[in-house]
């Protein structure tokens, strides 16, 4: 017999660096245990945020599914900036083309796009609206 879900949760955390709080407190999952098992899988992506899909059975045991870290977080990084422009006209700062090609290749698992070119294109809207420019 399978078991029944009672919540599914999409969270995103600090990767290797989760700890108990409300947001998990609601999922009705034992905390500790999750942050144990989430930090030991995300120990790599110390200092990142981490999305994570967590569904909780009726039997207080769950299951995660880590995701790929957001473009513009890995936008900034590439960039060397803390922050995007508000204004997409405003540029703050430059990536190459091969940065953007090394974060599409990256994403690609968690992008509605069948090629590298295809996800090139959707990273290098994201980083146009963040007011980063692509140099070649």
């Amino acid at each position: 017999m399978a078991k029944r879900i009672v919540k599914v949760l999409k969270m995103e955390l600090p990767g290797g660096d989760a700890h108990p709080g409300p947001k998990l407190a609601s999922a009705g999952v034992n905390m500790a245990k999750f942050c144990t098992d989430f930090n030991a899988k995300t120990g790599d992506r110390r200092g990142k945020v981490v999305p994570v899909i967590i569904t909780a059975y009726e039997d207080k045991s769950y299951d995660f599914v880590i995701k790929t870290s957001p473009v513009t977080g890995l936008i900034l990084e590439a960039a060397g900036i803390k922050k995007g422009s508000g204004n997409p006209k405003n540029i703050v700062g430059t990536i190459t083309k091969a940065q953007l090609k090394e974060i599409a290749e990256y994403k690609m698992p968690d992008l509605n796009a069948n090629d590298v070119e295809a996800a090139m294109r959707i990273v290098e809207g994201t980083a146009r609206n963040m007011g980063v420019a692509i140099k070649d």
